[in-house]
C-alpha cells in the first residue's frame, strides 16, 4: 500500500516492495519466523515479479532495518526487525480496525500550524508530505487539519521544528461548518476516484488479470487496499456524499479477503520454507 500515484493501477503494476509488505504482514507478522529467500522468490513468481526484483527488494529492506538475515547452511532466511513489526502492525490496524469509513467522529479536529524560513525549504516539503500521509489536509497557508485527535509526535520528531510549529485540537463554531472544512481542506472527488478504481478492479465476477491463483489474488488485494486506506484521511461519514464509494469498496475487500484466505494459506504452506526465530 500504502505512496502511490493518482493513476489507476493494474495488479501487475504494483511495486514489489508494497507487495512484500503485504506478504510479510500476512505470513510473518507475529509468527516468530524467518522465511527462506527461495520461498519468497517462488511466491513472487506467481505475481509476475522477477527473481532479481525480489532479491533487490529484500536487500533494500535489510539496509532500511526492516529485515534481518538468518543463515542456515547455504540458505538465507529473512525475519522481521522490531521496526518492521511496527510498520506492519500499523498497516494491520488500518486494514482491520480503522477501516475506510469514519462513523465515530466526535467533532474534534487536530490542527498543525507552521512557518518555516526559506532556508528550510527541504524541511517544509518533508513536513507537508508527512502531514498528507497522516491524513491532514491544507486548510489555509501553513494550517493543516485532520479529523479526530492525532498524535503527531512521531511525524514531527525528526524534523527539529522547535518553535516553528504549533499543534492544537479544536472544534468548529459558527459561522464555520465542519462540512465546509471537509470541502476546503480535502479533495473528496479525488478520494472517491481512488475507491471507484478499486471497485473497477475488484468488484467483478472475474479475477483481475495477472492473478493466477488465490495466493496471488490475496496479496494483490491486500496491497491495493492498504495503499488505498493509507491515502484516505478518514473523513467523517456524515459530511460525505450518501453514495460514498468507500462503503462498497470496504465490503468488497472484506468479502474477497474471506474468500481467498483459506486457499491462499494452503498454497503458501506448500511453498514457504520457514525457520523459527
Amino acid at each position: 500500500m500504502i505512496h502511490g500515484g493518482e493513476e489507476e493501477q493494474t495488479a501487475t503494476s504494483v511495486r514489489p516492495q508494497s507487495l512484500m509488505f503485504s506478504f510479510l504482514g500476512i505470513y510473518a507478522l507475529h509468527r516468530d519466523v524467518a522465511i527462506y529467500s527461495g520461498s519468497v522468490i517462488d511466491v513472487f513468481a506467481r505475481l509476475g515479479v522477477s527473481e532479481e526484483a525480489v532479491r533487490s527488494t529484500l536487500a533494500r529492506m535489510v539496509k532500511r532495518n526492516l529485515l534481518e538475515r538468518h543463515r542456515r547452511g547455504r540458505k538465507v532466511y529473512f525475519g522481521l526487525t522490531p521496526r518492521a513489526v511496527e510498520v506492519l502492525e500499523d498497516g494491520r490496524r488500518r486494514v482491520w480496525e480503522t477501516g475506510a469509513v469514519n462513523r465515530d467522529w466526535d467533532g474534534t479536529w487536530t490542527l498543525v500550524a507552521f512557518s518555516l524560513p526559506d532556508s528550510r525549504r527541504g524541511t517544509r516539503h518533508d513536513l507537508r508530505s508527512r502531514l498528507t500521509w497522516n491524513g491532514f489536509g491544507l486548510l489555509h497557508s501553513g494550517l493543516w487539519i485532520a479529523p479526530g485527535v492525532k498524535d503527531v509526535t512521531s511525524v514531527l520528531a525528526s524534523l527539529e521544528l522547535g518553535d516553528h510549529v504549533t499543534v492544537l485540537t479544536a472544534r468548529a463554531f459558527q459561522p464555520t461548518e465542519a462540512a465546509d472544512l471537509v470541502r476546503k481542506a480535502f479533495d473528496i472527488e479525488q478520494i472517491a476516484r481512488r475507491y471507484q478504481a478499486f471497485l473497477t478492479q475488484w468488484d467483478t465476477s472475474r479475477p483481475p488479470p495477472g492473478t493466477p491463483d488465490d495466493l496471488a489474488r490475496q496479496l494483490f488485494l491486500h496491497t491495493d487496499w492498504l495503499q488505498l486506506v493509507r491515502q484516505d484521511p478518514h473523513l467523517p461519514a456524515e459530511h460525505l456524499p450518501e453514495d460514498w464509494p468507500a462503503i462498497r469498496a470496504e465490503r468488497t475487500f472484506h468479502r474477497l479477503a474471506g474468500e481467498y484466505d483459506a486457499s491462499a494459506a494452503r498454497l503458501a504452506a506448500d511453498v514457504l520454507d520457514q525457520l523459527t526465530v
